[in-house]
């Protein structure tokens, strides 16, 4: 009796343990439930909004014309970089270098069409590494390489590892390409000057129904609390330039000027430089107006693309989460519409690889500054993780520009660097250089910015530059072996096979 007394004795306390390490285990799940929650609710968001083939002609950033008052909004409490670029001016290429952070040449993407996965299987893109810390990672639209038009309303090369949702919006511009008008009879617009002053009103365009998803989403965020990393890709002002009439009557064509190009201008660049102006030479030197018509849809467009914006800052104040949410604002390269003579992009000059680039982050003081600092689009990836406190990734090419958010007259690059084809371009604070081909046998570039901010007059190989191009020579060497070189622990695949 006295043996089965000591049994039940010793089998109660193991069920009062047992109970007592339920109750420790449940504590410890409510605890760490509570800590994630307000985690969540601490951690800063990111609206990260990127349109399509747009350039610097903006408000802020001095043109005499076109109206952009959502982004000078924005950049009236962000911090505006006046020297920003891409790495690249082509949709695909570009996209896929600043969503990892890592140079073309390391991404191994140098044309459009190629799905990531097929020459970086196991890398980490910039909205994956948030999700791997906490995030919800939403898509709208376009962000990695689409074709515009056709895929409006489709995946295109996405790549679905770097979300947990995605929204593919589809308005009218789609239904209305048979009446769109281009520069010659074509089907596809895709890569043709073309356009169409639109019948109805905003909303029933694409761009106006990715911003009401995004608007969506965010809504959903403020009522739940929930940490998420936003990325709305607006199709325009990619052709072709599709908007509401309205926006084509800001646009007067006797008010636009269409850029000149000296005589003779083509045989002074080397043949690579020549045949990126070259490339659609139905679109060069265009008769005026044609040029007209083009600039003006090219403009509307851009004001178009700008009220997309402006309807999801101003949801971002309306929710509260303004307060709380890092805002960038950008486009993928940026664009020619008649300098050179040449239209769209494909080239090293400034107009096809220098980028608007702003940035508003929580508690920024510096908001309303314009950073003079260079800045890559593969800075993206470090900066973003950065203010939202999250460790980067070593591999990263990238650098973090929060330095320069912090203080505008920080100095975080002192050059820039793009390629394109078999050419690559470094611009510094005076110079830009280019050059073609294994180290520069082809031929080389060379535009003194201070006396030429057109870069139509090259320097290369005259004397009275011969310093400045040896020293710029050197860093375009520099710079070169840098964005060749394999990052750290991911696999590249030299040749994908689909």
């Amino acid at each position: 009796m006295e043996m089965r007394n000591s049994k039940i004795r010793i089998m109660g306390a193991a069920a009062m343990g047992r109970r007592l390490v339920y109750v420790l285990v449940l504590g410890m799940i409510l605890v760490g439930v509570a800590n994630v929650q307000a985690q969540g609710a601490a951690r800063k968001n990111v609206l990260f909004v990127i349109c399509d083939d747009l350039n610097c002609d903006l408000g802020s950033y001095g043109h005499r014309l076109v109206k952009s008052p959502n982004i000078d909004r924005l950049a009236a409490r962000g911090v505006r970089f006046d020297k920003a670029y891409c790495q690249y001016p082509v949709c695909g290429p570009s996209r896929a270098s600043f969503m990892t952070g890592l140079y073309p040449d390391q991404t191994l993407i140098h044309r459009n069409a190629i799905f990531l996965r097929e020459t970086l299987p196991s890398v980490v893109t910039m909205s994956q590494h948030f999700i791997n810390n906490g995030y919800r990672a939403t898509r709208v639209g376009k962000i990695y390489h689409y074709n515009v038009p056709s895929h409006i309303g489709t995946g295109g090369h996405d790549d679905p590892y770097s979300w947990d949702q995605t929204i593919n919006p589809r308005g009218r511009d789609r239904d209305d390409e048979p009446l769109v008008q281009a520069i010659k009879p074509r089907k596809r617009f895709g890569a043709l000057l073309s356009w169409l002053p639109a019948e109805g009103d905003d909303s029933e365009q694409t761009d106006a129904i990715g911003a009401s998803e995004a608007i969506r989403v965010m809504e959903r965020h403020a009522a739940d609390k929930s940490p998420f990393f936003l990325a709305v890709g607006l199709y325009r002002p990619h052709t072709p330039y599709v908007a509401p009439k309205k926006y084509f009557e800001m646009y007067p064509r006797e008010k636009i000027v269409i850029p000149g190009v000296p005589q003779g201008y083509l045989a002074t660049l080397p043949k690579p430089a020549q045949k990126s102006l070259l490339r659609k030479k139905e679109q060069l030197n265009l008769e005026p107006s044609l040029a007209l018509k083009a600039i003006q849809g090219y403009y509307a467009s851009i004001t178009f693309a700008d009220a997309q914006l402006g309807r999801m800052l101003d949801a971002l104040k309306r929710l509260g989460l303004e307060k709380n949410t890092v805002v960038v604002f950008t486009s993928d390269h940026g664009y020619h519409m008649g300098e050179h003579g040449h239209y769209q992009k494909t080239t090293l000059f400034e107009n096809a690889t220098r980028v608007p680039l702003i940035i508003a982050a929580p508690g920024m003081k510096s908001g309303g500054r314009t950073s003079k600092s260079f800045a890559e689009m593969i800075d993206f990836y470090p900066t973003l993780a950065e203010l939202c406190e999250l460790p980067a990734p070593q591999n990263l090419s990238g650098v973090s520009l929060v330095p320069t958010l912090k203080d505008p007259s920080v100095v975080t690059r002192k050059s820039a660097f793009t390629q394109y084809d078999v050419g690559y371009s470094v611009r510094t604070e005076r110079y830009r250089y280019s050059a073609w081909g294994k180290d520069g046998e082809l031929g080389a570039e060379l535009y003194d910015r201070t006396s030429d901010p057109d870069e139509l007059v090259n320097l290369a190989g005259q004397t009275e530059v011969q310093e400045a191009e040896a020293r710029l020579k050197r860093l375009w060497q520099q710079r070169v072996e840098l964005a060749k070189k394999v990052p750290d622990k991911l696999k590249q695949v030299q040749r994908a096979s689909r």
